[in-house]
């Protein structure tokens, strides 16, 4: 999800105490919209990373983590991850912990789940990310821990102290630091080193968010060369990328990743996300065909995408049900 999604979803939802924010997350009514049940998580969120009021905070991860239970949407468990793993708060490593190593999760699910405890960057992890590695049977959850524990083992190391990274202009912990400015790289070197499956996946990443930080339309162009590569997990992080950026020039390259028919639904959901944080005119009809889309999680990821089209054009939407 990107920056502009996470700003317009922590929008106050009818100044909702914790509780109420906890019913309205896991729906209790049986009847709640899914937009606000975002509004609910990113709601919560805020609270979960408010240090000055610790014991709040850790009852905000708890209702949090209780988006993991019994829920059918296999998109707003990922979100729920996700969520867990910006919030600085170390709290939500058991939770998260239980939902990467549980085989009746969705494979998105874990993964994002994987990716959260490199976020918060929880030595304590690591043992359980080695084994998710060892034993998931999906590629991208085993791939995500290697990314997972490479990030944790860097934030702890010497060179991090050394390198010179640029200051993010995107309020979210990255599965990877971009790559460290005192290496002077220019843009095709940064596409050659995103593109050769020869380096670790770590290092793919870091030229990923170089460009990602150098965001002009040649640099969205190198990072859209990745959505050719063979890892589903890569392709998502390039379209999560895009929906940070912003950059309408990459608008027709998500259109063709949204509608490929035997693409990964983690990779066409990230695409749809990132077409509704970008907003641009052409993105409306996209969005609104996949309303009706085959996959679960990409129907879903086009009615919040859909969601975040209407807060940017300040339109009426209706919403086909889903």
């Amino acid at each position: 999800m990107s920056t502009n999604f996470e700003k317009h979803f922590q929008e106050d939802v009818d100044n909702l105490n914790l509780e109420q924010l906890r019913d309205v997350l896991i729906n209790k009514s049986g009847s709640t919209k899914l937009a606000n049940r975002f509004r609910a998580l990113f709601n919560l969120k805020c609270y979960a990373e408010d240090f000055n009021n610790k014991k709040k905070a850790d009852t905000a991860v708890h209702y949090i983590s209780l988006g993991f239970d019994n829920e059918p949407s296999e998109l707003l468990k990922h979100e729920v991850a996700y969520v867990l793993g910006q919030t600085k708060n170390l709290t939500a490593c058991p939770s998260l912990r239980k939902t990467m190593l549980d085989p009746t999760q969705q494979c998105m699910v874990r993964h994002e789940a994987a990716e959260a405890l490199g976020a918060l960057n929880d030595n304590d992890s690591i043992p359980y990310l080695k084994k998710c590695m060892k034993e998931d049977p999906e590629e991208s959850v085993r791939q995500t821990c290697e990314l997972a524990i490479s990030r944790i083992e860097w934030q702890h190391s010497e060179t991090a102290k050394k390198e010179v990274l640029q200051d993010s202009l995107y309020s979210s912990i990255d599965p990877a630091p971009p790559l460290d400015l005192s290496q002077n790289y220019d843009i095709e070197h940064l596409k050659s080193m995103l593109n050769d499956n020869s380096l670790p996946l770590f290092i793919r990443y870091r030229a990923m968010f170089r460009l990602r930080d150098i965001g002009t339309d040649e640099a969205c162009f190198a990072l859209a060369s990745g959505f050719d590569d063979d890892s589903a997990l890569f392709k998502h992080e390039i379209a999560y990328v895009f929906g940070q950026i912003g950059n309408p020039v990459i608008v027709p390259n998500l259109i063709e990743v949204l509608n490929r028919e035997k693409e990964a639904p983690m990779v066409r959901h990230e695409a749809a996300e990132a077409l509704g944080a970008i907003a641009t005119d052409d993105v409306l009809p996209i969005l609104k065909d996949h309303l009706q889309d085959d996959e679960d999680v990409v129907r879903e990821s086009a009615i919040v995408a859909l969601d975040m089209y209407d807060y940017e054009n300040s339109n009426d939407l209706e919403y086909a049900p889903s």
